[in-house]
């Protein structure tokens, strides 16, 4: 059960004053650039400022707690800002916090049964691609507020290109008072990380963008002009559960679920490779289940690793869990003492903030390699996941995208595996004949002998149709020594092979059947129905037996 046990009470032997020290300062910092961010990824996810806030106070202590990595931070992220918007948009709040608690279950069910390392198995091509669509999707919902627009009334403005839609409709409303203000505060995100990294950016931001709007004559909605703030501590709630609410909020779940896990995990690793260390996956998606599950209970969204806030709580020294149950404290405190603040941010500053959040999750760099470096087939499920993501929704992104990968990826395979008749010397030239001889076995006629190569499953069991049979053939020796696997499906097209030599009174003999095929077979009465000793450890064996029978 070790692999299953909260980090933290291995990091706790030994704990000294020094390293208390280190993660209470590095919790106060992270605490900081965390808590604009919050703001705005809640804005983002269509729901009130102080719900990012109790999502990263929640969820973030409880993931820190029960974690399996050292240092890492959670919270929301924008990761889920548009399968969240969607989901508020679509089904309420209610059906948010059920998509929410289900996506904790599901996360749970994954670290319970040692499922961790399944997430490997999605390929970097989806990732990349929807990654990249989410921030443009994050980009387009954000032009409204940088642009000071106002959207036409009675336009639906739920997907991606209703937002772009309802944006150029309305844009004769444009703002240049917002322009000002946003450009300014992007100005400042880009610029002050070259001057200081100390400070966090984002801060400074905000503050410029109140300080332009107290101010001076501009004319900018604030937070405080659309939400309403609310300095309450986080309150318990539990959602009225339907089989049709379960039914409906299904789909939301399991893409939060697959987002979760991916960008945790992807986090943790980042984070080993800082400190050195090695994190816990299962351990990680348990208690990642349980903060989401906290976190809808009480009022949050959705929350994963941060990989941008779990950098910076290693690099100002945070070095146990305890600094990302320090974040989540030093959040309360500012939920209770300084939330009625956050109305005055104004609404061209969350977009700005937000653009760059985009910009740093797109990877365009690693994209753009991508599209230049992959094969054909991969640059397709790319392209195919980001369009998807940007034109619809992330969760046919995500499913199209992988049953794409799965069905390309078994073609590849079909097309490695590959059926060999071999030659003989009756079948070659006087010339032929002499220059091969030396290299060719002797082998009467009456045995014919194929090799095959490559795994044998459903995408390829026809290759077994392709065997022909001489007016002479007398026995059939299939040498397998290349097949690393064998399925259900291909095991059928051996016993049909089978029964065709059956038919026409030929002997069939296998040649270095690998354990995994062998065990296939075995269990299927194969081995049975041929013979063991029509099994041969090699071709030499295979041939010596073939010509007894003949």
């Amino acid at each position: 059960m070790k692999e299953l046990q909260p980090i933290i009470f291995e990091t706790m032997k030994g704990y000294t004053k020094k390293q208390l020290v280190s993660d209470v300062v590095a919790g106060i910092i992270v605490a900081i650039i965390a808590l604009p961010l919050s703001i705005a990824l809640a804005l983002a996810s269509g729901v009130g400022p102080e719900q990012g806030i109790y999502t990263a106070i929640i969820a973030g202590f409880v993931i820190s707690l029960l974690g399996g990595s050292h240092v890492q931070i959670s919270g929301p992220t924008a990761t889920f800002a548009t399968i969240v918007a969607g989901s508020v948009a679509k089904n309420g709040m209610e059906g948010l916090v059920i998509a929410t608690m289900l996506a904790g279950i599901i996360l749970v069910i994954l670290g319970v049964c040692r499922l961790g390392a399944l997430i490997k198995f999605i390929p970097l091509t989806i990732t990349t691609g929807f990654t990249a669509g989410i921030a443009v999707t994050i980009v387009i919902g954000q032009l409204k507020d940088f642009f000071g627009v106002t959207y036409p009334a009675g336009m639906e403005t739920i997907e991606t290109m209703e937002k772009l839609e309802a944006f150029i409709a309305g844009f004769n409303t444009f703002n240049p008072h917002a322009l000002i203000v946003g450009m300014v505060s992007l100005a400042v995100l880009i610029l002050m990380p070259k001057v200081t990294q100390k400070i966090p950016a984002s801060l400074i931001a905000v503050v410029v963008g109140i300080v332009m709007v107290q101010f001076l004559p501009l004319r900018v909605n604030t937070i405080g002009d659309l939400y309403t703030i609310s300095s309450k501590l986080p309150s318990f709630s539990f959602p009225s559960l339907s089989f049709d609410k379960v039914r409906i909020a299904l789909p939301d779940a399991f893409t939060i679920a697959i987002l979760a896990a991916i960008e945790s995990l992807l986090s943790c690793v980042v984070a080993d490779g800082m400190i050195g260390k090695k994190h816990r996956s299962n351990t990680e998606l348990v208690a990642q289940g349980l903060g989401n599950v906290a976190s809808a209970l009480f009022g949050g969204i959705p929350a994963t690793g941060a990989i941008a806030r779990t950098a910076s709580n290693v690099k100002n020294g945070g070095q146990t869990p305890v600094s990302g149950m320090v974040h989540a404290v030093v959040l309360l405190l500012v939920l209770v003492l300084l939330m009625p603040y956050a109305g005055l941010i104004p609404m061209p500053t969350i977009a700005a903030i937000l653009f760059i959040v985009a910009y740093n999750m797109s990877h365009l760099e690693g994209f753009v390699r991508m599209l230049k470096t992959t094969s054909r087939i991969d640059i397709f499920v790319l392209l195919t996941s980001f369009g998807l993501t940007v034109f619809f929704d992330l969760v046919m992104a995500i499913y199209v995208g992988m049953a794409l990968a799965c069905l390309l990826f078994m073609k590849k395979m079909s097309d490695e595996t590959e059926l060999k008749g071999w030659t003989y010397l009756e079948q070659l030239n006087a010339e032929e004949r002499k220059r091969e001889a030396e290299h060719l076995m002797d082998v009467p006629a009456e045995i014919r002998v194929y090799e095959i190569t490559g795994p044998l499953f459903f995408g390829d069991a026809g290759v077994l149709e392709r065997v022909i049979f001489r007016s002479f053939t007398r026995c059939l020796i299939l040498r397998m020594r290349g097949v690393p696997y064998l399925d259900s499906t291909a095991m059928s097209s051996l016993v049909q092979l089978h029964e065709r030599c059956k038919r026409r009174g030929v002997k069939l003999i296998l040649s270095h059947v690998n354990e995994h095929p062998k065990a296939t077979m075995s269990k299927a009465g194969f081995v049975e129905l041929v013979g063991e000793e029509n099994f041969c450890e090699n071709i030499e064996a295979a041939i010596a037996r073939a010509k007894e029978l003949i």
